[in-house]
C-alpha cells in the first residue's frame, strides 16, 4: 500500500438512519452521537435515525448530522490501525477532516457547523439563489460563460469542481437559469438544477462568511497532526491561523475537489478511504483516476469487510 488519504463527505450524502447500526452495536460510536446531542442541546441523534427526511435536509441539521456520523465511523475505524498520510473533506466534510487531524474538538466542530448551517441558510432570502450541476464541458469555457452571464443577468460562479465533466455552479436565480439555458454553447451535455436552499460556495454567501468568522475567532484550534488538504487551495494546511482563514473563505469560494484529489495522487496516495454516509466521494475519485484503491466506511459491514480485504 502506498500513501493513504481519509476523505469525508459533505452535504447531499445524508440519509435517515445513517450510523444507526454502529450506534446500536458499539459504545464508542454511541458515545459520539450522545456527545453531539449534549453539545447542541437537542436530540440530533433521533433526527438522524428517525427523520423526517425533510427535517434532516435542512442545512443546519444536515451539517452536524453528517459530521457526527463521520466521526462515529472514524472512532471505530481507528481500531483497525490504519493511519492516514493526508486528510480531506468535501465542503462540510473538511470539518470532519479537521476533527480527525486533532485541530478541532468534536464538540466545537458540531456547534460550529450548526452555526455555519444557520448562517448559510440566512445569507440569501429563500428563492433568490440557486445551484445547478453542469455535466460535460470544459472548466475554462464554463468560467468564461459564467463571467458573461454574471455581467449580463446575475451572479453565477463555479461552486464545486468535483471531477472531469462534473462542475456545480451557484449564484442568483437569474444567473443559474441563464446557464441552464446556455450550457450547450460550451459543450455541456446537461445542466441540472439542484434542490438546495441557497447559493452555496458563491460570493452571495459572503454575509455567512463574515458571521462564521466571528464564531471561528473564538474556537480553539491546534496544529494539525496530519496535513489537511483545504478545499479553497487544494493544498495541505496544518497551521491553526491559516485553517481559520480558509474555513471562512470556504463558505463563498469554489470547492476544488478534483484539484485536491489530483494533488494527493501526485504525492503518492493510491488508497482513499471515504468515512461517513454514502459513497459520493468514491464515485468522484473514480472519475478522476480509475487506478486508485477505494474503500467506503459507511456501515458496520463495511468496517468488517475492510478488515478482511486488507489482512488477506
Amino acid at each position: 500500500m502506498g500513501k493513504v488519504a481519509f476523505v469525508f463527505p459533505g452535504q447531499g450524502a445524508q440519509s435517515v438512519g445513517m450510523g444507526r447500526d454502529i450506534f446500536e452495536s458499539d459504545t464508542a460510536a454511541k458515545d459520539v452521537f450522545d456527545r453531539a446531542d449534549k453539545a447542541l442541546g437537542y436530540s440530533l441523534s433521533t433526527l438522524i435515525f428517525e427523520g423526517p427526511d425533510a427535517e434532516l435536509k435542512i442545512t443546519y441539521h444536515t451539517q452536524p448530522a453528517l459530521l457526527t456520523t463521520s466521526i462515529a465511523y472514524l472512532e471505530l475505524f481507528k481500531a483497525k490501525g490504519l493511519k492516514p498520510d493526508f486528510l480531506a473533506g468535501h465542503s462540510l466534510g473538511e470539518y470532519s477532516a479537521l476533527v480527525a487531524a486533532g485541530v478541532l474538538s468534536f464538540e466545537d466542530a458540531v456547534r460550529t457547523v450548526r452555526a455555519r448551517g444557520e448562517f448559510m441558510e440566512q445569507a440569501v432570502p429563500s428563492g433568490q439563489g440557486a445551484m445547478a450541476a453542469v455535466l460535460g464541458g470544459e472548466r475554462e469555457s464554463l468560467l468564461q460563460l459564467c463571467a458573461a452571464l454574471t455581467s449580463e443577468v446575475g451572479v453565477v460562479e463555479l461552486a464545486n469542481l468535483n471531477c472531469p465533466g462534473q462542475i456545480v455552479v451557484s449564484g442568483s436565480k437569474e444567473g443559474v437559469q441563464g446557464l441552464v439555458e446556455r450550457g450547450k454553447e460550451i459543450g455541456a451535455k446537461r445542466v441540472i438544477p439542484l434542490e438546495v436552499s441557497g447559493p452555496f460556495h458563491s460570493s452571495l454567501m459572503k454575509p455567512a462568511s463574515e458571521r462564521l468568522s466571528d464564531v471561528l475567532s473564538n474556537v480553539p484550534m491546534q496544529t494539525a497532526l496530519v496535513p489537511v488538504v483545504a478545499n479553497v487551495t487544494a493544498r495541505p494546511v496544518q497551521d491553526p491561523e491559516s485553517i481559520r482563514e480558509l474555513l471562512v473563505e470556504q463558505v463563498h469560494s469554489s470547492v476544488l475537489w478534483e484539484d485536491s484529489v489530483a494533488w494527493l495522487i501526485e504525492q503518492g496516495v493510491d488508497t482513499f478511504v471515504e468515512i461517513g454516509s454514502g459513497t459520493v466521494l468514491n464515485g468522484l475519485i473514480k472519475k478522476i483516476d480509475k487506478s486508485v484503491k477505494l474503500y467506503s466506511i459507511n456501515s458496520k459491514e463495511a468496517l468488517d469487510q475492510f478488515q478482511l480485504e486488507t489482512t488477506n
